[in-house]
C-alpha cells in the first residue's frame, strides 16, 4: 500500500521551488501595472520578497539535510535521510523508523511531535 506523504526534506524543497514561482507570478502581475508606476513596484518588491524568502527556506532544509541520519531503505535498497523518529523514503515513499517502538505501526507523523506529559 503506498502512502500519500513524501519526506520531510521533499516536502520543504516542494515548499521552496513553489515560493520562487508564486514570486515571478506576482512580479510578472506588476507587469499589468506599468501605468502605475508605485503599484508595479509594490508587485516587484512582494515578488522579489517570495524569491528571498524561498532562498532562506532552501538554506534553511540544506542546513537540517546535513544533520538528518542517513540509511538505507530495506524496500528499494537506496540511501535516504531520515528527519525525526519517523519519515519517508525520499525515493519508494517506504515508512522509515529508528525508534525500536514504533516498528510495525502505522505510520503517523504525530510521532514526531513532542508530546506533553
Amino acid at each position: 500500500m503506498m502512502a500519500k506523504n513524501s519526506s520531510k526534506i521533499n516536502k520543504i524543497r516542494t515548499f521552496a521551488l513553489s515560493l520562487i514561482f508564486i514570486g515571478f507570478i506576482v512580479m510578472y502581475a506588476g507587469v499589468y501595472f506599468r501605468t502605475s508606476p508605485i503599484i508595479m513596484t509594490i508587485f516587484m518588491l512582494l515578488g522579489l520578497v517570495f524569491i528571498i524568502a524561498s532562498t532562506i527556506v532552501y538554506f534553511w532544509i540544506g542546513m537540517l539535510s546535513t544533520k538528518a541520519i542517513q540509511v538505507r531503505c530495506p524496500n528499494c535498497g537506496k540511501t535516504t535521510k531520515i528527519l525525526g523518529k519517523v519519515d519517508m523514503c525520499m525515493y519508494c515513499r517506504e515508512p522509515l523508523t529508528l525508534d525500536v517502538n514504533l516498528e510495525g505501526k502505522e505510520f503517523d507523523e504525530s510521532y514526531n511531535r513532542k508530546s506533553k506529559k
